[in-house]
């Protein structure tokens, strides 16, 4: 479960940005107020997307995925554009 979000004013943010970066890139978010009203978000980035790796699936496919379309079949896709 995700830990609620932690208000921090904004002059504190500034003291302690390295202690608060860290956190957040461990998962905790933090809302920067500014004069006690929420001003930003401070965030952890969604993780990077997994690197392809070409190949991966190979012999795990039957030989049949990578033959053509019948006719019929590539006729009910273009309609249905």
């Amino acid at each position: 479960m995700k830990p609620e979000p932690v208000t921090v004013n904004v002059h504190e943010a500034k003291t302690h940005l390295s202690r608060l970066l860290d956190q957040a890139h461990a998962g905790q978010e933090f809302i920067l107020a500014k004069a006690g009203k929420p001003y930003a978000r401070l965030l952890p980035l969604a993780p990077d997307a997994a690197q392809r790796r070409p190949g991966r699936l190979r012999g795990r496919l039957p030989d049949a995925f990578f033959e053509p379309l019948p006719a019929d079949e590539l006729d009910a896709w273009d309609r249905s554009r």
